[in-house]
């Protein structure tokens, strides 16, 4: 049987790992418990120890520091691009730098190192105010905010180092774009991309998105407001440059391509790029797949990546459910009630599926939370309206002392 190597051990990791077992030996490195327990094989060895026939790197941290480079360099299939293709996620100014080189619409900015003269351009923009970390914060690095003062004290936490120590002490101060977001990732080969069902995701903590932001407190697929149509614009008017200037500086982008977009009244401009599967929208996209989601990865890897449409069916809502405290200071230790020894429902719900994103497990099976995100609770159905119901339906089925949980998930797509 073919054998893949999925590295990471969230529940982006889960769920790539659970899709690919369905014609795959899959091992997960480092993997957790959750996974695990799922009857996937996790092991400790680093990926560059190990050896299969395709390697699929789940986190931004890996790629931003070359494992993709390592493994290719031993002559390895990889779903992921090298350090300079990372570069796209690890550094928003690098980023923001090549999208104007790219020619690719996105908001108006300034980077600065300089406490003053971020200040001094901060007051020249109008609210709502962006300010953003320039390297890795785990999605947690971005004010957006109507509050001047608020703003202001954001930018001296982060370029003291205070907020997010050296990812800090650069950081993108953008202009607010309005418009609904979506988050649409490409498959990309190193000349060929192709786009996945469109989705979205929710970063703040609270209800009608306030609060915090996060890692993602749920998603939903397909994002029935994003048309064939758009999606081609989207691929002509940003992926395509983008790819077009990766080959100009010789980056050979091999991986997924996430581009998060504000679809504005002048059309998509582009938020953000990640380089890699988005958590939570990978809960939402596997399930999704009718195809052979090994044989479209490797394609990915081997450069061969078909122009052909995904076979996918039915829509997926993602529930997460966060511990006590998250996102600022996540308390661990709590048990979990709901879950077998298996990690999902005790009391099964039919269509559902659940990722772990931070738990551990003892030796009779009692699961614990151990992480700031703990599981994403995934509804499978016909329609969203359904698929809402029944990841809502499992995640009020799962109990720990203070869940933190979004109530409004999908709720305007129904």
């Amino acid at each position: 049987m073919r054998r893949v190597v999925v590295v990471g051990s969230g529940a982006r990791e889960h769920a790539l790992a659970w899709g690919l077992t369905k014609s795959a030996d899959v091992v997960v490195t480092p993997g957790s418990d959750g996974i695990a327990a799922h009857g996937i094989n996790c092991v400790a060895t680093p990926a560059t120890h190990l050896d299969a026939e395709l390697f699929v790197i789940g986190p931004e941290q890996p790629l931003v520091e070359g494992l993709a480079d390592l493994l290719r360099a031993q002559g390895k299939t990889v779903v992921g691009p090298g350090a300079s293709g990372a570069l796209l996620e690890g550094s928003k100014a690098f980023m923001k730098e090549f999208l104007a080189a790219a020619n690719v619409p996105t908001a108006a900015y300034g980077s600065f190192s300089d406490e003053q003269r971020a200040l001094s351009f901060l007051a020249t923009m109008e609210p709502p105010y962006v300010i953003k970390t320039d390297g890795l914060a785990a999605g947690k690095g971005v004010l957006v905010t109507d509050d001047f003062e608020l703003a202001c004290d954001d930018v001296r936490e982060k370029l003291s180092g205070i907020a997010f120590g050296d990812a800090g002490t650069t950081i993108v101060i953008e202009e607010g774009l309005s418009g609904e977001e979506c988050s649409l990732l490409f498959l990309c080969d190193g000349s060929r991309a192709l786009a996945l069902v469109p989705a979205k995701d929710y970063k703040r903590v609270g209800d009608g998105n306030a609060g915090a932001n996060t890692g993602g407190m749920g998603a939903f697929a397909p994002l029935a407001s994003m048309s064939d149509e758009q999606i081609d614009d989207v691929r002509a008017r940003i992926v395509t440059p983008t790819l077009e200037e990766l080959r100009r500086r010789d980056i050979d982008f091999r991986g997924v391509l996430y581009a998060g977009l504000m679809l504005t009244a002048n059309g998509p401009k582009l938020l953000e790029y990640n380089v890699r599967f988005g958590d939570p929208e990978a809960e939402v996209l596997v399930p999704l797949f009718e195809d052979d989601l090994f044989d479209h990865l490797r394609a990915v890897g081997d450069g061969t990546l078909s122009n052909a449409p995904f076979t996918t069916s039915g829509a997926a809502v993602t529930v997460v459910l966060a511990s006590h405290g998250y996102p600022e200071n996540p308390r661990r230790g709590d048990r979990i009630g709901g879950l077998g020894a298996d990690g999902q429902l005790a009391q099964p719900v039919e269509g559902v599926l659940v990722f772990h994103a931070g738990t551990k497990s003892d030796q009779h099976g009692v699961f614990t939370t151990a992480g700031g995100r703990v599981l994403a609770v995934t509804g499978i159905a016909g329609t969203i309206g359904e698929a809402r119901r029944r990841a809502y339906e499992a995640a009020s089925l799962i109990t720990f002392e203070g869940k933190v949980m979004r109530t409004d998930i999908a709720r305007e797509a129904v």
